[in-house]
């Protein structure tokens, strides 16, 4: 068995890890790869990526799963922690010539057990339309490369709609279609709808219908991903120029934007309620941005190299009894849809509106806990609670645990309560047991010393002793944060403003030796992988790169490292042996992939459905070949 712990534990593939809510363990007969399980030989070939569907088939058995590898493509029944996965008997499987998949996606809403659409996109630019099941190809998009002649970065299928997908490039364009048009035999001829803040959109001149319908122009360099909200409304971009900016998608206005502490964003996804946005990349950081602030909350170190995928686990994610807002009107009925979101997507989306329009700083907060996960280039699977100490550090019960600075300058006295030796004037307290707050609780109270140490593991806050004390206010902007989503089009000025007010504001140099410090511990180059070192050395070699990075560093787009809460990881494992390209969580398992093509079930706590055939004996080092 793989152990938890040990001299080894550097180079040792874990097959469990274990969070508060029990053991998750990998089923290495649920694996699914190539058929010969022969790791793929990964250089120079497009990520491995995974898609997931279920056609309600009647047998109870409907889960789907496609996955690329090189220039193959796969369609399985997933049987995940029920059965062992059978890979002699793919549903369907192409190899491709001249170009290779790099994303796919699956429509749920027309998906039955006789016929799914499924959309791949390839490194050449191309998008093709496939039925796995019928084994038919149906449609064939760019196929001349008249609109773009780029890698396809990321593809899905535009919520709610059965004909409407949306189509990201290398190059840095989107592009929406309808698999109803065709895509014409000359170039399309376009013509400008609305022009803001770095992005553009086009619509497309023809007397006739044809695609693209809209053509999307998002910052500079490759748009290397997006995500719709819960609700449809929205979409996050994650680029190569280190910006996340999110649109509102029928209107196409910008919402508000994020940058990154350096590098490029690779990847984002949405909180359950919409509420929260995640992104990670090129700084090895997870950084999380609230949607109704426009402003980054926290930051998670945990990774030694790019992040490639961020999730949210959604059935994780939780909110736990406590106070209700006092702003709050409706009946407790209506409060329990919109915070359950485990219940079901339709009552999520129902409720996102109402949710997004409430504004973290106007209401007292249950006890809420957003778990997500991580997975990088270094290997390793990462997760992180995103706990109501970080989202509402306005409550003075909260300080101790998010202002993690202040913590390390306080002393606990016998009854669990602490003195600040800070500007901060009020004392701060240690939380219960579980480190969870009762909101109700507005004085300090007294707790056992003993406690203490149960707060650090929930906030997963990352104690820095060198941060100057004082100085790390989560809220230190929020006088000049932007507006809310009830009117998300001043959003483009009020950061013009911000960064124009903040630059000007200079550091005293014991800051800013400390921030270097900082830096350099937790981003040290030596943990980059010899590929990503090289990419770096030339992003940093760009003089407009840095000028760029200078003038936001310190601003509302991107907060210096000790202005905002650090997370630490729940669980950080090593978990492969090469780069990680794939997260998902399902409602029993969560599912990782590596560039050797093998995609992993990791079974949830007491969900383990083949603990018999998964003797962790059989694999001593936790390699599943």
């Amino acid at each position: 068995m793989a152990a938890e712990g040990g001299g080894k534990e550097t180079n040792e593939i874990k097959t469990q890890f274990t969070t508060r809510e029990g053991v998750y363990k990998l089923l290495t007969h649920s694996e699914y790869s190539r058929p010969n399980r022969v790791p793929f030989n990964s250089q120079g070939s497009n990520p491995v990526k995974v898609s997931f569907v279920n056609v309600n088939d009647q047998s109870g058995n409907g889960d789907r799963i496609c996955f690329n590898v090189g220039r193959e493509l796969y369609f399985y029944i997933y049987k995940g922690v029920r059965k062992a996965a059978d890979l002699s008997k793919p549903i369907d499987k192409r190899i491709y010539k001249g170009t290779q998949p790099t994303c796919h996606d699956f429509n749920p809403l027309t998906a039955t057990a006789e016929s799914v659409s499924l959309l791949v996109g390839f490194s050449a630019g191309q998008v093709q339309l496939i039925d796995p099941i019928k084994k038919e190809t149906s449609k064939l998009f760019n196929e001349e490369r008249l609109i773009d002649k780029s890698r396809v970065t990321c593809v899905r299928w535009v919520p709610g709609s059965e004909s409407l997908f949306l189509v990201a490039h290398s190059s840095g364009s989107m592009y929406l279609y309808n698999v109803e048009n065709t895509c014409g035999t000359t170039a399309p001829h376009y013509q400008l709808l609305k022009q803001g803040e770095n992005y553009a959109v086009h619509t497309c001149k023809s007397k006739s219908a044809r695609n693209p319908l809209l053509r999307w122009t998002v910052g500079e360099g490759a748009l290397n991903e997006f995500a719709f909200s819960p609700d449809g409304k929205f979409l996050a971009c994650a680029s190569q120029d280190g910006f996340l900016r999110v649109f509102g998608f029928d209107a196409a206005e910008l919402h508000g934007t994020m940058k990154s502490y350096f590098g490029g964003l690779l990847c984002v996804c949405w909180s359950p309620d919409g509420r929260y946005i995640v992104a990670g990349g090129e700084d090895d950081l997870v950084t999380v941005w609230s949607f109704s602030d426009c402003r980054v909350i926290a930051r998670g170190h945990g990774h030694k190299s790019w992040v490639s995928v961020v999730a949210f686990d959604h059935c994780t994610t939780s909110v736990e009894d406590g106070e209700l807002p006092a702003e709050f009107s409706g009946s407790d009925e209506d409060f329990h849809e919109q915070i359950h979101f485990g219940a079901g997507r339709e009552r999520a989306n129902s409720s996102h509106s109402r949710l997004s329009k409430r504004n973290s700083t106007e209401s007292r907060p249950v006890s809420v806990t957003y778990r997500f996960g991580s997975v990088g280039q270094d290997t390793q699977l990462c997760l992180w609670d995103l706990t109501e100490d970080i989202l509402f550090p306005h409550l003075p019960l909260s300080r101790t645990r998010t202002h993690t600075n202040v913590m390390s300058a306080t002393s606990p006295t016998a009854t669990g309560q602490t003195v600040t030796t800070v500007s901060i004037t009020s004392s701060t307290n240690a939380t219960g047991s579980n480190g969870k707050d009762n909101v109700s609780n507005s004085c300090v109270s007294s707790n056992p010393a003993n406690s203490l140490p149960d707060t650090l593991p929930r906030s997963n806050s990352l104690p820095q002793a060198t941060n100057p004390a004082g100085g790390s206010t989560p809220n230190s902007h929020t006088g000049s944060s932007c507006s809310s989503g009830s009117s998300k089009g001043n959003s483009i000025i009020d950061s013009t403003f911000i960064a124009t007010k903040f630059a000007t504001l200079s550091l005293h140099d014991s800051r800013k030796e400390r921030h270097e410090k900082d830096h350099k511990r937790n981003h040290s180059m030596g943990h980059i992988s010899s590929k990503s070192s090289d990419k770096l050395n030339q992003l940093s070699s760009s003089r407009t790169a840095k000028a760029e990075a200078a003038k936001t560093l310190g601003t509302m787009l991107c907060p210096r490292m000790e202005e905002v809460p650090l997370l630490e990881p729940l669980v950080c494992k090593k978990i492969a042996h090469e780069r990680l390209t794939v997260l998902i969580f399902l409602e029993d398992c969560l599912v990782t992939a590596c560039q050797e093509g093998f995609i992993c079930t990791w079974a949830r706590p007491g969900k383990v459905g083949l603990s018999s055939q998964n003797n962790p004996a059989n694999s001593p080092s936790g390699t599943v070949v």
